[in-house]
């Protein structure tokens, strides 16, 4: 039996695009893994403290560092909804990897969390793609490839679901065409990606 540990950060329950998309990959999850164990955090509704020097003297040792640090451990995939707040991801997110990424325990070389599937649902009201006027804004991604890879060890995917503000902003009504499409892609690849994650989790 597999386990997933499931993390949202967007600010609103309702009206996410991130989490609409996590919620899909989970359901998928299900549909495939029927058996399978989803640990869920919201780390919007229930945001962790920011790291401090007690904690990081503590390491593993410090108990919510330890109790952190055992869920990731103990996940088969992570998936994480990451939505664009002011070009970066959410300060709730930032805290729970400075709380997670213990170096000789997480992270490193020899970590608990080396080769584990993570994917992110990486939201964004606009589009920062290459070639787009904004490509030079984009610090979601950018710096979640470098920290979940390079410190973890981690197997990274991204879902991008983009131009998310066009139904809201005047401005952004011709995009409208292009945000339903990147829409339905992501849901889409959220369900693909979920069921063949499951299945060969479950092999």
């Amino acid at each position: 039996m597999a386990t997933l540990l499931h993390l949202d950060s967007a600010v609103f329950p309702q009206g996410s695009a991130s989490r609409e998309v996590t919620a899909a990959f989970v359901a998928a999850w299900h549909e495939q893994h029927p058996d399978g164990q989803v640990v869920y955090r919201d780390l919007a509704a229930n945001p962790l403290p920011h790291l401090d020097a007690p904690a990081v003297i503590a390491g593993a040792e410090d108990a919510l560092r330890g109790e952190l640090a055992a869920e990731l451990a103990a996940a088969d995939a992570v998936l994480i909804g990451a939505p664009m707040y002011n070009f970066s991801i959410p300060s709730t997110l930032k805290a729970w990897l400075d709380q997670v990424i213990i170096i000789g325990h997480t992270a490193g070389p020899e970590g608990s969390v080396a080769g584990t599937p993570i994917t992110v649902v990486a939201s964004r009201g606009g589009s920062y793609a290459p070639g787009t006027p904004r490509e030079d804004f984009e610090f979601v991604q950018n710096y979640l490839e470098k920290v979940l890879t390079g410190m973890l060890g981690a197997e990274v995917d991204f879902i991008v679901p983009e131009l998310t503000l066009a139904h809201s902003k005047p401005e952004m009504a011709e995009l409208i065409p292009l945000a339903e499409a990147s829409r339905t892609q992501a849901l889409s690849d959220a369900a693909e990606k979920a069921k063949a994650l499951a299945t060969r989790l479950a092999a």
